[in-house]
């Protein structure tokens, strides 16, 4: 099993610096990759998430590979029916080569309905958005020219060209545990659920492993530590690799820069088993 950690990005712990400084800790801690999450804009007095001030994930991304070379870069998750693919395709597929390919695309429906309306996307259509949405950057990042027919998207392509193309292939791991995103998941090249426990994840790891036998289909999951029992810690990562994980991100809870990078280096100890 490898082990992945969020970047600071998000609440009053999160700054250039303090990003930056998470990334070299983490690669040099041997984690296998680095997070980050998505929110655009959000309710004020919104219960969730905690802090309305999120560096945006792809950007706080290619700041954290300009200070590394090796760890890997993860979203989790863009909530990709609130934005246009074609945009979203560009960075993506720019982020992949500046990195030298580290990039995995955690991507999911989303579920504040608010946010949709203030950016003008129905929120009813977001699981025919996320599909067409994901074929049309997968056309984008292959074709050329590219011609597409889109129905739920505003886009016309017609023999168009997008590049660079991404030098090496972009994963897609979708987040969620509703059936369509199972099953949109096993459709494509991993899965990445959230704060589920060993037990809870068996069957699910279960039913995609019976759907995608093969080793590279990725089967992930985010897990939140409060930072109290690096036992517990440990112990729950090895019950995400017993029933079959292959990835665990975790999250520290949201504290104080200095505070967060001590919790980093205490999941590092928790789980030395799953560090490169």
């Amino acid at each position: 099993m490898r082990l992945g950690i969020h970047l600071p990005q998000i609440g009053r712990k999160a700054s250039p610096d303090g990003i930056r400084r998470a990334a070299v800790q983490a690669e040099q801690l041997g984690f296998a990759d680095v997070w980050t999450s998505e929110h655009i804009i959000v309710p004020a007095g919104a219960m969730y998430p905690p802090s309305p001030n999120f560096y945006d994930p792809v950007l706080t991304l290619t700041w954290a590979a300009a200070h590394t070379s090796r760890v890997g870069l993860g979203t989790s998750v863009l909530v990709l029916p609130m934005r246009h693919p074609l945009p979203l395709a560009k960075e993506l597929a720019t982020l992949q080569n500046l990195s030298g390919g580290r990039l995995i695309l955690g991507a999911g429906v989303g579920w504040m309905e608010a946010e949709f309306a203030a950016l003008g996307v129905p929120f009813s259509e977001r699981g025919r958005r996320m599909d067409e949405g994901i074929a049309m950057m997968r056309a984008v990042w292959s074709d050329d020219p590219v011609s597409f027919e889109a129905r739920w998207v505003p886009a016309l392509i017609d023999r168009m060209r997008m590049m660079p193309k991404p030098e090496k292939p972009i994963p897609i791991w979708i987040g969620g545990t509703s059936e369509p995103a199972l099953r949109r998941a096993a459709r494509l090249d991993g899965w990445h659920g959230s704060r589920a426990t060993p037990d809870q994840a068996a069957p699910l790891v279960k039913r995609l492993r019976e759907a995608r036998p093969e080793p590279q289909f990725a089967i992930s999951l985010r897990a939140a530590w409060d930072g109290k029992d690096e036992g517990e810690l440990r112990a729950r990562l090895d019950g995400f690799a017993a029933v079959g994980v292959g990835h665990v991100m975790v999250e520290p809870f949201d504290r104080d820069l200095d505070d967060w990078l001590g919790s980093v280096e205490r999941i590092a100890d928790a789980g030395s088993a799953y560090l490169g």
